[in-house]
């Protein structure tokens, strides 16, 4: 696959530990992408290996599969992480190379009755880029659960947008579970501990539901054994897992 060429066109801080990165990309052919879906943005180590690390693009897509010349992604700083090291000494207009999109963690065609998008962290991004799509399938009957889990307020991130979202529909459910510390005006819909709590009130429809998983590996663990022993059905639970690959040498 021929490599993107990212541009930094601008970053701005989402918490304390986290920032907002947009890219100009240029590449030989239009880039396409299905909302859900990630680029590998490559890294060279100091001792001249490469690798990479994966990223689920956050902009709100115009329509499910659309060409994007412009993208956002979310990238939480790690002390001593080469990713963190990088990018943040990047400025504006430097350029990386990235390839890509790649992944099926997409809304698939079949519509369900409800969904359950369920997050930690930076696995928000997935559902941020859906938004156009969700919202279309509000329109045709189907409900919506944005289950996002943080330590405490400043982890909900992008929650203006699905706010947003949950005013224009009664469909649409966002649902921050705060597991650390709790709102000083809790909003109507927090719940205190983890995600996984909460998705222990449910009961699962296995013939009109669908999950979707994206985060921290061990809430994505619990949370899929925790659906399975609910009934739900494996081809019906989504799941999304970035490991970090091994360096080859340049």
């Amino acid at each position: 696959m021929t490599p993107l060429k990212l541009t930094m066109q601008g970053i701005s801080s989402l918490n304390d530990n986290t920032v907002n990165i947009r890219f100009k990309v240029e590449s030989d052919e239009p880039m396409e992408v299905i909302a859900g879906q990630f680029l590998r943005l490559h890294f060279t180590q100091n001792d001249g290996f490469e690798t990479f690390r994966s990223y689920s693009i956050a902009s709100i897509f115009e329509a499910e599969k659309t060409t994007m010349d412009e993208l956002d992604i979310a990238v939480s700083w790690v002390a001593g992480g080469l990713a963190t090291e990088k990018l943040s000494s990047m400025q504006v207009g430097e350029n990386m190379e990235a390839t890509g999109p790649y992944g099926r963690f997409c809304l698939l065609p079949d519509r369900h009755e409800r969904y359950f998008l369920i997050a930690t962290g930076t696995g928000v991004t997935p559902y941020r880029a859906m938004l156009k799509e969700i919202e279309i399938r509000l329109q045709q009957g189907s409900e919506f659960y944005v289950v996002m889990g943080a330590q405490d307020e400043s982890g909900l991130l992008y929650e203006t947008d699905f706010v947003a979202l949950e005013q224009a529909y009664d469909g649409f459910h966002y649902i921050p579970c705060l597991s650390r510390k709790q709102r000083d005006e809790a909003g109507p819909n927090d719940q205190s501990g983890y995600v996984q709590d909460y998705l222990a009130q449910y009961e699962f429809n296995p013939e009109n539901d669908i999950a979707y998983l994206c985060g921290n590996p061990d809430m994505v663990d619990d949370a899929f054994a925790l659906l399975k022993e609910k009934g739900m059905p494996v081809p019906q639970i989504k799941r999304e897992k970035y490991i970090s690959p091994p360096a080859k040498k340049k």
